[in-house]
Order: C-alpha cells, then structure tokens, then sequence
C-alpha cells in the first residue's frame, strides 16, 4: 500500500506490512506537523480566527507605521529635507526583498507590498506638508463645477491648504462645502476662481467672467484648451489675472509625485505664479 505513495524499505524491496516503520526524521517538516494530534483536532473554523488575528495584526502595524510617517513628514519640514527619497526607498525594497527571501516569501510579492506601504507614507507626508504650509489660511476660493469629479478634487485640495472653499454648481456639493447653483449670484471677490466645468460650457463662463472683471486668480483646469482660446484671451484683454493649469492626473489621484502640471502662460506673471504657488508644496 505504501509502495503506492513512493515509500518503499531500506533493502530497496516493496513494503510489505511486516517491514520497518518510516522513521519520524524522514517525515517532512509540514506532513510531521499535520500528522500530530493537536494539528487533526485544528478546525477550518480555527485557522480562520487565526488568519483574522493575523491581518488585525498588520493593520495596526500599517496605522502604527502611518503615525511614524507624519512625524517623518514633521522632521523633514523641520530640517527641510525634500518629502522624497529615491536612495531611501531603494534601500527599503532591497531590504524587503532579503528579508521575505530568508523566510520563504515571494521577494516580488514583499516589494510590491512594500511599494503601497511607501506610496501611503508619501501621500500622509505630501499631505501633512500642503496642510503645514497654509498658503491658503485666510483666503477664498471658488470652485464652479465643484460638484464634479475633478472639481471635488480641487475642493478638498484647495479646502487642505486653509482656503475657505465655496461650489458653485447646480449638483450638490461635497459634504460640508458651501454651494449656490449658480456662479453669478457670488461675490465674485475671491483669491481664487478655478473652472472644473464641463468643455462644452467653460468658454462661455470664462467669457462671462472678462465682463465682471473678478479680481482675483482664474484659471481653468480643462484637458483641451484650443476650445477655450476665445475665453481666455478676453479675460486677459479685460485686464484680468488669468491663466490655465492641465493636471496631468485623474480625480482617484491621492499622491502627486512623479504626476505633472501644466501650466499655460497667458502672458499675466502674477496669475502663472499664483497658479503654481498652490502646487509648491507638493511633489507634483
């Protein structure tokens, strides 16, 4: 019976049932470990309950390890040491590697894992520096098209840095965020007037605006700008502070390093710098 399954005796010959028993030292070190009574009382139910503590376990060392990011975050504003370092990361993933290798891990599935740690503790550091900055304590900025994918994003970006944020946009607005439906019944006196509106009606608006003069920085966040030529340049012959930004990223972004910014000089210096001052404190 026990030929069946590759054992056979020391002589060479089949097993019969008068043969030796196989040696416990010959047992591989998982079979020992299932074959014992303990293990063949284990239920699926058990294992389980293990499992859960287990990934239990891990979060709290991923929330133990975000805490420990801030204040990374808080030390490298403090000594003005940039938010990202290639050396380091390269040092953790090598580190990762060797290490799940001495333990019988996938060395590819240690990096990857390691590589999502990094990406979270870059966003909690670039995160806590735009709040740390501030630029915008004090200051107002208007989101039409707010309620957007791309405008909500501004929402919270802008509403990050301290500005007091307001949606203009017939759809509801983030949670919490003022909101009129529609633009022309604000003030209009803003620091910041950003359009996250769809293309078919940005021209317009923008148009709209030159008439109003607003005093503050305009710009537009659209993928295109041909349609909107017309747009921008009476706002920029109406004498306002008007430029145009292209992220190069999507509303799911967290993490702006590596991700790109355009930004379009319309020929007003104040507003292109305005524009990029918001980004400053990223690694975009």
């Amino acid at each position: 019976m026990l030929e069946r399954f590759g054992y056979r005796c020391r002589d060479a010959s089949p097993c019969t049932p008068r043969c030796a028993p196989i040696e416990r030292n010959q047992i591989p070190r998982g079979a020992e470990a299932a074959m014992t009574p303990e293990a063949e009382n284990v239920t699926l139910e058990d294992l389980r309950r293990r499992l859960t503590d287990i990934d239990r376990q891990l979060i709290a060392l991923v929330a133990e390890r975000k805490a420990v990011s801030e204040e990374v975050a808080r030390v490298k504003r403090a000594t003005g040491k940039p938010t990202r370092d290639y050396g380091r990361e390269r040092e953790v993933i090598l580190g990762a590697r060797e290490a799940a290798a001495e333990r019988g891990v996938s060395p590819a599935l240690a990096e990857e894992l390691l590589r999502l740690l990094i990406r979270s503790s870059l966003t909690t550091q670039e995160q806590a520096s735009v709040i740390a900055r501030g630029t915008g304590s004090g200051r107002r900025a208007l989101v039409i098209g707010g309620a957007g994918k791309m405008g909500s994003w501004f929402v919270s970006f802008l509403a990050s840095q301290g500005f007091t944020v307001e949606v203009a946009d017939p759809a509801a607005a983030p949670e919490g965020v003022p909101r009129v439906a529609d633009w022309r019944s604000t003030d209009l006196k803003h620091d910041y007037i950003l359009l996250a509106t769809p293309l078919g009606i940005t021209d317009a608006i923008l148009r709209d605006l030159a008439l109003r003069r607003p005093p503050g920085v305009i710009f537009d966040v659209g993928s295109l700008k041909s349609p909107l030529r017309a747009g921008l340049m009476a706002l920029r012959s109406h004498g306002c502070k008007v430029t145009s930004v292209h992220p190069m990223f999507g509303p799911d972004t967290e993490l702006l390093s590596g991700r790109h910014v355009v930004f379009v000089d319309l020929g007003n210096a104040p507003a292109l710098a305005a524009a990029r001052e918001l980004f400053a404190p990223t690694m975009a």
